[in-house]
């Protein structure tokens, strides 16, 4: 089958790898419709996360058909269309119990596969899903196949970034960083009754995309961000800002920008060796910081009830449609933001 492998930073290619098979009695084999690349594909990309074997086929976002079941799964059949989280799930450990799926015991993130050992994603024809009855989620036949795709991960994580931030009616929201997830934040932060959502970011595509979905752009570099926060807040500062860049710069930025009391969301990767601001200025503002990897799968059966609503059109993240033989173009656009890159979708046909 076609897929997408790593080779070496700044390094994908398209070639032909054995298809998986089951393993265990509770898989699933999916047959992927449509991929996408995520930002989180860039920190290996870059070789800034590092311990990828070579030939690992990478990607954490797909959607598409089941074609084969172990003898144990329940809830699906060949031929259900399904959404995956970006990592599997038990649903029944400790953390699984109480919504914290991203950190499942058996735990295993698509696309990462490390000495050996691990999972390889769904940038690919076929994909293995361990876990099949807790962690894929069927498709709803309302909602179209590139929407419910971006559950599975992007909008499940602004959603997420949003309610971990504790955003109230009335609020007055920064989002850092106009990513696929910084807009999905901006979405899950209106949802929550924002009262303005101040958006950051030096891309005029993403802040005009930011604008489109009723976010105030702010365009890093030359506009005065502290003072527009301050003016829109009374001099207090932003209730909650959603640092979605994953920079200590962004953390900084974050510090300066939310109001005492107030409380800073971080759902992106961070790579950093030392956190970018110290115990004493979380003090100094009586903060609260909130960060880690997403539990998506706990929320993606809100985020796709949200889309099967029909009024949150997110067709225009994807500003690219591409093949899997052009997924290394496609990862050269996406990481240097090239043509108003911002979110490549990937299809096998």
């Amino acid at each position: 089958m076609q897929a997408v492998t790593f080779d070496a930073p700044f390094r994908v290619r398209c070639t032909d790898v054995a298809e998986p098979k089951l393993l265990l009695a509770t898989d699933a084999i999916v047959r992927v419709e449509l991929a996408a690349i995520c930002g989180s594909d860039l920190h290996v990309y870059r070789g800034v996360e590092r311990g990828l074997d070579r030939g690992t086929v990478l990607g954490h976002e797909f959607v598409g058909s089941i074609v084969e079941v172990g003898a144990a799964v329940q809830r699906f059949r060949p031929g259900a269309k399904v959404v995956s989280p970006f990592s599997v799930n038990c649903g029944a450990c400790w953390f699984c119990a109480r919504g914290l799926t991203s950190r499942c015991t058996d735990s295993q993130l698509f696309g990462w596969v490390q000495d050996g050992r691990g999972l390889h994603g769904g940038q690919a024809e076929y994909v293995r899903v361990p876990y099949a009855d807790a962690s894929l989620v069927a498709a709803p036949a309302t909602v179209p196949l590139e929407q419910a795709l971006l559950a599975g991960d992007v909008l499940s994580t602004g959603f997420h970034a949003a309610d971990q931030g504790g955003v109230r009616t009335g609020d007055v929201v920064v989002v850092l960083g106009l990513g696929p997830v910084g807009i999905c934040a901006l979405l899950g932060a209106r949802d929550l009754g924002a009262a303005q959502v101040l958006c950051v970011d030096r891309v005029a595509e993403r802040l005009e995309l930011a604008s489109q979905h009723g976010g105030i752009p702010i365009e890093l570099g030359r506009d005065d961000i502290a003072a527009r926060v301050l003016a829109a807040t009374g001099g207090r500062g932003a209730d909650v800002v959603l640092e979605v860049v994953g920079h200590p710069d962004a953390t900084r930025l974050a510090w300066q920008l939310v109001r005492c009391g107030g409380t800073i969301s971080a759902p992106g990767v961070h790579n950093e060796p030392a956190f970018a601001i110290t115990p004493g200025m979380i003090y100094d503002k009586n903060l609260t910081y909130r960060s880690g990897r997403a539990p998506v799968r706990a929320w993606m059966d809100r985020t796709l009830q949200r889309l099967a609503r029909g009024d949150l059109d997110l067709k225009a993240l994807f500003s690219h449609r591409m093949s899997f033989a052009e997924a290394e173009r496609g990862y050269e656009i996406f990481e240097q933001k090239l043509q108003r890159c911002t979110k490549v979708l990937l299809q096998t046909s």
